[in-house]
């Protein structure tokens, strides 16, 4: 097993695993976002096999300068992991890539890791991380904050309260970000569905790491509000918004 560091001049040879269509809008976007990010000391890294398969991968950033709602001062925070097959999820290779995480924060004079997990879908599970080392430390919403530290007189990672944050957006809104490299598609198929709907829906880039960290979910990344209220904190299908339209608009069938 090896593990290959993506940098904005390989991107295009080695793809972001989680996004492999180099030509689609998604991976271009995800690109400029990156190289943005690559010189604050964002990473992403691809686990590959003998044969050069791609087996999982990770990105992980200082937390400053994370793309969440979250405060944690010398701490390297993962955004994303993933081991795409479920039968290698047994071997160890998630560990593997959360130690290639450890080590870069390290060799950084970092307090800590942190990450944000969740019980659903679109984060991973926290038994990986709990088996790592890792404590859950805050719970919100869905969402469960968890760190793992070599210096105990470190400050805990903390949320957010990107409750407070949603009042503030009246009628149909999505903010989104490049960080996630399935939004561009989703907010373009949420568009249309909007104008058969005869929706006003207001869209916003989030173009900033403190625009991120004051998003009105606890991904951040993506967000989907009507009147103040959070109705998705992830990207989604046309079908799944056409049923949150029929919900909120009070329509049959």
């Amino acid at each position: 097993m090896k593990i290959i560091e993506v940098t904005p001049e390989n991107a295009i040879k080695e793809t972001f695993f989680c996004i492999k269509n180099t030509k689609s809008p998604g991976f271009k976007d995800k690109l400029k976002w990156f190289e943005k990010r690559y010189k604050e000391g964002l990473k992403i890294k691809i686990l590959k096999n003998d044969t050069g398969k791609m087996i999982g991968f990770i990105e992980y950033v200082p937390a400053k300068v994370a793309w969440r709602p979250i405060d944690a001062d010398n701490y390297m925070f993962i955004h994303c992991t993933y081991i795409y097959s479920k039968k290698d999820r047994s071997k160890g290779y998630g560990s593997m890539l959360i130690e290639d995480a450890e080590k870069e924060a390290k060799s950084k004079g970092m307090d800590g890791l942190c990450v944000m997990t969740s019980k659903g879908g679109w984060l991973a599970d926290k038994t990986l991380f709990k088996k790592n080392g890792f404590k859950q430390i805050e719970v919100k919403d869905r969402f469960e904050l968890l760190s793992k530290t070599w210096n105990n007189n470190s400050k805990n990672p903390k949320f957010h309260n990107w409750t407070s944050q949603q009042e503030k957006y009246k009628g149909w809104h999505i903010l989104y970000a490049d960080q996630c490299p399935w939004n561009e598609k989703s907010v373009a198929a949420l568009l249309n569905v909007a104008m058969d709907y005869g929706i006003d829906l207001k869209v916003s880039k989030i173009n900033t790491v403190k625009e991120a960290k004051m998003a009105p979910s606890g991904v951040g990344v993506f967000n989907l509000l009507r009147d103040g209220r959070l109705l998705e904190d992830h990207y989604i299908s046309a079908t799944r918004f056409r049923n949150i339209l029929k919900k909120e608009l009070n329509i049959a069938g």
